[in-house]
């Protein structure tokens, strides 16, 4: 399931940035949750962040609602 939800991601966040060769997912399993880290050019993180925050919490909240297992929680982080 979270195979998905990283390829669903990384399509997502490619599909918004100006160097989407750059961007680089890397899942973190831990007790309950697993973490996606994503990187981006820096000239690129504004746009994912988007006006406000508004960009990343949408992000943030199709990667929870599509990676909805109920066993485990899904967290984006921006790095």
């Amino acid at each position: 399931m979270t195979q998905t939800a990283q390829t669903m991601l990384e399509r997502l966040v490619k599909a918004l940035v100006e160097y989407p060769d750059e961007v680089i997912i890397t899942p973190i399993e831990g007790d309950g949750t697993v973490v996606f880290e994503v990187q981006v050019n820096p000239e690129d993180a504004g746009k994912i962040i988007g006006k406000k925050g508004r960009t990343i919490n949408a992000l943030r909240t199709i990667i929870r609602s599509s990676a909805n297992t109920g066993t485990k929680k899904v967290i984006m982080e921006l790095v």
